[in-house]
């Protein structure tokens, strides 16, 4: 298991990805719904704070089970969120 601050440090890269990735599919795409862009934007920063908070405040008890329901939550929220990715350019 890595240290909490390499943790830290791939959700925020991971988060900075995304956020970019969707900010320049806003910008430089025509046909992009704006609005729904806004809002999945907004939707990254939350999923990196409720993330971040959760590796600061561990649960009590066994830390394994915690850290791999912790990576299985990041995987299935960042797949949904590049899903969505994909659904901002109307055609």
């Amino acid at each position: 298991m890595a240290n909490k601050r390499t943790i830290k440090k791939q959700i925020n890269y991971m988060a900075g990805e995304l956020f970019s990735e969707c900010l320049f599919i806003k910008l430089y795409m025509n046909g992009t719904d704006q609005k729904k862009a806004d809002e999945l934007m907004s939707r990254i920063l939350n999923m990196q704070d409720e993330f971040l908070r959760r590796v600061c405040h561990i649960e009590p008890g066994s830390v394994k089970p915690f850290f791999r329901k912790l990576k299985a939550d990041i995987q299935t929220e960042t797949n949904a969120i590049i899903e969505e990715m994909g659904k901002l350019h109307k055609a």
